[in-house]
């Protein structure tokens, strides 16, 4: 645990120190004759190092067709999102990184601030709705992933379901409802509440959901099982972990709700990737930018970990709620950077060990 809190805790800091001394530098666009097609890609190197957030599990067939559709060489280094950008800021630069693909908005928006991304072409940018990505044009999103409330469809009615979060904190909950506070999106979803309801209002509500027995689990993982198996009745989590269970039971018995209030509980954040200011091999970093956005890969986003695809024309999962039919807050991804205030605030409510 403080392991992750630490690691997340040190990019900002090192952010701090490095906001002031980087500033991003223009990235080369590629004549239109070495721009990706559908499954091939000419680029002018063979070799890119991608220091990857996201995990093996779910990225690491994409990364190997990506090789194998363009003849680039990858070398890829995967850990937690926060502690990958940690060591990029670390390295400084010296990082060996052409390209970070983060599971966060946050992470991508610190190192945006400490100035290590490489702008992206305008014609990449305009792929993905502006919401989803840098509005300097520093990072962009390639997959969507909303908030959620998990609940037992055996436990609960659907009367029953809370409108936000606040409803939560109402002694009809107290016990039943499950959250992750050193989990990454977790994290996320707290900024944001800070950024769109204030400090003390994100104050006000951890503290009343300890002071109802709000049950800690380790990962979104655990707290849908912990729902399915009717240990709690609710839990604060990601869409998507639901359909690893579904797909190995159709009949579990958890049912994603997407919150209607509009509020950091209706969050889409993003899985993203940006250029960094460094990268030794930057004409074949933008091609695996554009290869993320291509139909191919946002076809395995939509398939095979059933998020939500951002760009071209792929159609969604038939079992996900339409971004378009969600209240999404309006909130810039980038200002969900500020990591250390999150964390200082789970410690200082004791949300944190």
């Amino acid at each position: 645990m403080f392991r992750r809190n630490g690691l997340a805790l040190a990019l900002t800091l090192v952010t701090a120190l490095l906001i002031a001394g980087c500033q991003p530098i223009a990235l080369p666009t590629p004549a239109a004759e070495d721009a990706p097609q559908e499954g091939a890609v000419s680029v002018e190197e063979d070799n890119l190092v991608i220091y990857s957030g996201r995990n093996e599990n779910l990225v690491g067939p994409l990364l190997e067709q990506f090789q194998a559709d363009t003849g680039i060489t990858v070398e890829v280094r995967y850990g937690d999102t926060a502690e990958m950008a940690a060591t990029i800021l670390e390295e400084g630069q010296n990082s060996p990184a052409d390209v970070f693909f983060g599971q966060d908005a946050g992470a991508l928006g610190a190192l945006e601030q400490a100035g290590r991304f490489q702008s992206l072409p305008e014609d990449v940018l305009e792929l993905v709705d502006p919401r989803f990505r840098s509005d300097e044009g520093q990072w962009i999103g390639v997959s969507g992933r909303a908030r959620v409330f998990a609940y037992n469809s055996e436990n609960v009615g659907e009367d029953e379901l809370p409108v936000s979060i606040w409803d939560l904190t109402d002694p009809a909950w107290q016990g039943r409802v499950g959250w992750a506070p050193t989990n990454g999106s977790f994290q996320s979803f707290v900024t944001a509440l800070r950024v769109l309801e204030g400090e003390e209002r994100a104050r006000e509500w951890l503290e009343a959901m300890i002071a109802n027995d709000v049950q800690i689990y380790s990962g979104n993982t655990q707290i849908v099982e912990a729902v399915g198996r009717g240990e709690i009745d609710l839990g604060l989590t990601n869409h998507y972990y639901l359909y690893r269970f579904l797909a190995e039971d159709p009949n579990f018995p958890v049912v994603n709700y997407y919150p209607p209030s509009g509020g950091a509980e209706s969050m889409v954040n993003v899985a993203g990737v940006g250029i960094l200011d460094t990268a030794n091999s930057p004409v074949s970093a933008l091609s695996f930018v554009r290869y993320l956005l291509s139909d191919t890969a946002e076809q395995y986003f939509a398939d095979q970990t059933v998020e939500y695809p951002l760009a071209g024309e792929v159609t969604i999962n038939e079992r996900l709620t339409p971004l378009s039919e969600i209240n999404i807050p309006d909130i810039d991804l980038s200002d969900l950077a500020d990591l250390e205030g999150t964390l200082q605030l789970l410690q200082d409510v004791g949300a944190l060990d």
